[in-house]
């Protein structure tokens, strides 16, 4: 391979790498954790024999215990191969340390064998020096570049104080101790020592001193604000802090120092108060008050604990912390949460004022000693169904496709790398799963042995093996896969990100052939790599718990050793969640719960938190003045519009966006947000994307799957992704043109499903990798049987009955498992019953027996200038649930008072459809003929008197059931509005009568 460079500036300026390009490289060379400078020598590289001895066996696979001959090892102080426990002290944990943490650079000491670069712990970040911990808090964010281009922001460290002991001049700083998002740094000059501990989400700093005067030291005179005995408040930029002393001693203020003999008694706290510059005094003070109730219940340690409730699809973790009371009777702490938290808590707690950071506004549970998230969980699918609404002419195009990319060998021109044949791995699983849904065995079959084989090689490490093996390292606790790329060796770099593409081809693999993943065989190898990345298991002597994924944070982070002074970083988010997702189908492939449940809180959790921090999809965490909505990558005091290695808005954009698998559903969770992103992209790039085409259409199928289908057959030619192949971005694309947008309002209780709706109906999909049928039930009530080894869908067809032998493109569409004739959207279970039969229209999309508030519209879109008479397209929909009552005669009435302002030709079509039972199956649907509006403003009233369409099945008695209304214009190339809302004294109140005797 050629060289590749990347470059950091110490102190925090980085840039992305110089790229070299030839014939022998793929035209992507990517590094998603930046190094110091990493230069691959050029040519293949090969590696001693191994000797017999130097493997370990697990299971039919093995792994080597010695590293290859010219293998390089991970690297520390300054970048020499190192030992890292000779930078912890004897009080902290054994086994594996933590690599890949907001901390790291504590271990690694990157550039010297003293200190660490900033700590970026939010709200405070940190600076270990000799004298002791520098301690920051950044409010304003520092922004550079511009709005359309490469560009960044940060809150960098700034020294506001430094707290130590009277003297202390240490030669390093070690770590003492560690718990899931707390460190303590330790300092010893052979007299003084000085031990604190930070973490993420704590405003307050506790020491631990011997040997001298606890210090705080400024830049300048400090201003203090109140002393009170034992406490000290003072101000540094803006910024209130407040020292806490033990019972009996006091602080003195001499010059530039803060200091105090703490009685004797060697602990202290300092707290950073939620204070700003208009914060009343007597506000200040009381804050000082109610933080000092915890000041010497010092944070000893911290604990995440996660379960899945699969009938009702939510994850709940435990967010734990420890105190121990050095003095007092307090037992809990202030603890700072970041938006994706605060937002999930289970259960409505009260939330304190708010601290800034990089990630948006921190928010403070004071006196808790725990907190709960609940995250519903929305599926994931081994691949999007094979649905078919158009042509056969669709189904032999993407039989084409297959046929290119389904033969020789799959595998064959990437390279041999831990990365690049991940990445050749993903995309050989995803044609695997359609070639299966097509009914291609042979094909399916071809893919798989290709996998199979290289699997197989990689986890065998055999007597004279030169490559194409994964190597043990006892010292730093990590599983090295060689040849190594981008750092995967020497700093540690994105194994989560390599490993993922392994672990999703296995759990592939594992359906079809479970022998072959049975722990007896080469499943103890898959799980050796999940462990390496983020090992489950606390008792996991041989890994660290959750190497790559920050616990408090919410996301993994790329950079093994941290040591950047903006702290970690991580690009490809995406790659993150194909590692969770992988964990979720390879555990249940294998009926490891643990897995499968490790999988599923790393999923939700950093779904959450990409949607708050790489997308900022509600438009609340990036600082106004960046001008971007989405960053390619996080750093611990910021982001940055750009990559390691392209300036390009496609890949800017789109790496957080590949690959591209049944894993990637979260991405359409907030489909508004899909169109805002590929405005950006359209924006930035001044005009549609001309790289990474497939991966950007197949993000933008999530919000616009018709638009992105456009794309594509407008541009058959395009170049295709390394990781991507013309088969799955037709597929993936078409598809989700049939079945719409994820619908979040809809769980189920299983791991493997998705909802989707388009037009307002839905579509319920269920996949199912065991040997006997299941049945699925869906929050709405819908149920779906899903035969074994399958996937079903409502309301759709699938592809099936494709050439056997992988030739031709044939095969009709066959009506999978349905839950009725139709299926639309219901409101959950929680609904009031309704109790009349005149439901008024309102905002929100609902059916209700009471009269809004006020009069209001809703905007039906336009027609386009299509027909769509009798077809609903683009409607608004509106539901009312939880109707009881009988049927005797009689049909249903509506009065829908609608306007085209001054448009020509527009007209509005409606139609109501029953739910009888409440099941999610529409029994009985009515059409209504259009109602053509005149081209003057007003409003006019749309009835049932346009007269009856068509209408299907039959009315009867409802228990619990629901009534559906939908609005469209039918033609026009204008979009109309229907009013809602109205009171009785408003007047002119849209309505729909049902022929019920509604009992409620």
């Amino acid at each position: 391979m050629k060289l590749s460079i990347r470059r950091v500036v110490p102190g925090g300026a980085h840039h992305a790498g110089a790229r070299t390009r030839g014939t022998d490289v793929a035209p992507r060379r990517r590094a998603l954790a930046a190094t110091t400078i990493v230069a691959l020598a050029a040519g293949v590289l090969t590696f001693g024999a191994l000797r017999p001895a130097d493997a370990a066996t697990l299971g039919a696979g093995s792994y080597a215990t010695t590293r290859p001959a010219g293998g390089a090892a991970p690297t520390a102080c300054g970048n020499i191969a190192t030992n890292p426990r000779q930078f912890v002290t004897g009080n902290a944990p054994g086994g594996a340390v933590p690599t890949n943490d907001w901390w790291s650079s504590l271990l690694f000491k990157r550039y010297d064998c003293a200190y660490s670069e900033p700590l970026h712990a939010h709200p405070m970040s940190f600076d270990p020096v000799a004298g002791g911990l520098g301690v920051s808090y950044t409010t304003e964010a520092a922004i550079s570049g511009s709005a359309t281009g490469v560009g960044e922001y940060h809150f960098p460290y700034s020294t506001e104080f430094t707290l130590g002991v009277a003297g202390l001049n240490s030669p390093d700083v070690k770590v003492d101790g560690w718990s899931d998002w707390t460190v303590t740094p330790a300092w010893s000059d052979g007299t003084r020592t000085l031990k604190t501990t930070i973490g993420h989400g704590l405003p307050f700093l506790y020491a631990q001193v011997t040997g001298g005067n606890a210090e705080l030291r400024f830049g300048g005179t400090p201003t203090v604000w109140a002393t009170s005995g034992t406490r000290i408040g003072f101000s540094v930029r803006g910024h209130d802090y407040v020292g806490y002393a033990p019972t009996g001693a006091t602080w003195t203020v001499a010059g530039t120092t803060i200091s105090s003999t703490l009685a004797g008694r060697g602990y202290f706290s300092v707290a950073l108060l939620p204070t700003t510059a208009t914060t009343p005094a007597a506000e200040r003070t009381a804050l000082m008050d109610s933080y000092g109730q915890y000041a010497h219940a010092h944070v000893t340690g911290t604990r995440v604990s996660w379960s899945y409730n699969q009938s009702a699809s939510v994850v709940n973790a435990t967010y734990a912390v420890t105190t121990t009371r050095r003095e007092g009777s307090a037992n809990g702490t202030v603890i700072s949460l970041y938006p994706h938290q605060w937002k999930s808590l289970s259960a409505a707690t009260p939330i304190a004022q708010t601290y800034v950071s990089p990630r948006g506004p921190m928010k403070s549970l004071v006196g808790a000693a725990a907190f709960t998230t609940a995250i519903r969980y929305n599926g994931v699918l081994p691949e999007v169904p094979a649905v078919a609404t158009g042509s056969g002419a669709d189904l032999a195009t993407l039989g084409g496709y297959l046929d290119q990319v389904a033969t020789g060998d799959p595998l064959a021109g990437f390279g041999n790398d831990t990365y690049w044949t991940g990445k050749a791995l993903g995309r050989a699983a995803r044609l695997a799963e359609i070639a299966d849904q097509l009914g291609r065995t042979a094909q399916r079959d071809l893919l798989l042995g290709a996998i199979r084989n290289r699997l197989t090689d990689w986890f065998t490490a055999s007597a004279g093996k030169t490559e194409r093996l994964f190597a043990y390292d006892q010292a730093w606790g990590t599983l090295v896969g060689y040849p190594a790329s981008y750092g995967s060796d020497t700093d540690l770099n994105d194994h989560h990100f390599h490993y993922g593409y392994y672990i999703a081809a296995a759990a592939t693999l594992a359906k079809f052939d479970p022998a072959w993943a049975a722990t007896s065989r080469y499943g103890g190898m898959v799980n050796l790599l999940i462990r390496d990345a983020n090992s489950y298991d606390r008792a996991d002597t041989m890994f660290p718990f959750l190497r790559d994924f920050d616990i408090f944070a919410g996301h993994d982070w790329a950079s093994g050793h941290g040591a950047f002074g903006a702290g970690n970083n991580q690009e490809s988010s995406s790659e993150g969640m194909n590692f969770a997702n992988a964990l979720i189908q390879w555990g249940l492939a294998t009926g490891n719960t643990a897995i499968r449940d490790a999988g599923l809180y790393i999923y939700t959790t950093q779904a959450q938190a990409i949607q708050e921090y790489w997308f900022d999809s509600a438009d609340t965490n990036f600082p106004a003045a960046f001008g971007h909505s989405t960053v390619g990558m996080v750093w611990g005091d910021g982001g940055a519009y750009a990559t390691w290695f392209s300036g390009e808005p496609e890949m800017i954009q789109g790496i957080n966006m590949l690959p591209i698998t049944g894993g990637s559903l979260y991405l359409g969770h907030r489909p508004g947000y899909v169109t805002t992103n590929w405005n950006e992209l359209v924006r930035n790039n001044g005009g549609q994307p001309t790289v990474w085409q497939d991966v950007l259409w197949s993000f933008q199928a999530l919000g616009n799957g018709d638009g992105a289908l456009a794309s594509f057959r407008a541009n058959p030619g395009y170049a295709v992704e390394e990781g991507e192949s013309r088969a799955h971005t037709f597929h993936w694309i078409r598809n989700l043109a049939a079945l719409g947008q994820v619908d979040t309002g809809v769980t189920a209780n299983t791991p493997l499903y998705g909802v989707f709706s388009k037009g307002g109906a839905r579509t319920y999909v269920a996949s199912n990798i065991t040997a006997n049928p299941i049945t699925v039930t869906f929050s709405t009530g819908t149920t779906l049987t899903v035969p074994a080894g399958r996937t079903a869908t409502t309301g759709a067809l699938t592809w099936s009955g494709g050439s056997a032998s992988g030739g031709g493109g044939g095969g009709t569409p066959t009506a999978s498992p349905t839950a009725g004739p139709t299926t639309g959207p219901t409101p959950g279970p929680t609904q009031p019953p309704l109790r009349s039969n005149q439901l008024h229209l309102r905002t929100g999309g609902v059916l209700a027996d009471t009269a809004g508030a006020g009069a209001t519209t809703v905007t039906v879109p336009s027609a386009g200038g299509g027909n769509h008479d009798g077809t609903p397209h683009n409607p608004v929909t509106f539901t009312g649930c939880g109707i009881t009552g009988g049927y005797g005669s009689g049909a249903s009435a509506f009065a829908l008072h609608v306007d085209a302002g001054t448009a020509v030709g527009a007209g509005v079509q409606a139609r109501i459809s029953y739910d009888l039972t409440g099941s999610g199956s529409y029994s009985r649907v009515e059409t209504y003929r259009y109602f053509a509006t005149d081209p003057v403003a007003g409003t006019e009233s749309y009835t049932q008197g346009a007269g009856l369409l068509s209408s299907s099945g039959a009315l009867a008695g409802m228990t619990n059931g629901c009534v559906r209304l939908e609005v469209w214009n039918a033609i026009g190339n204008a979009p109309t509005t229907v009013r809602v809302d109205a009171t009785a004294a408003d007047g002119r109140q849209s309505i729909v009568t049902v022929p019920f005797t509604v009992t409620g």
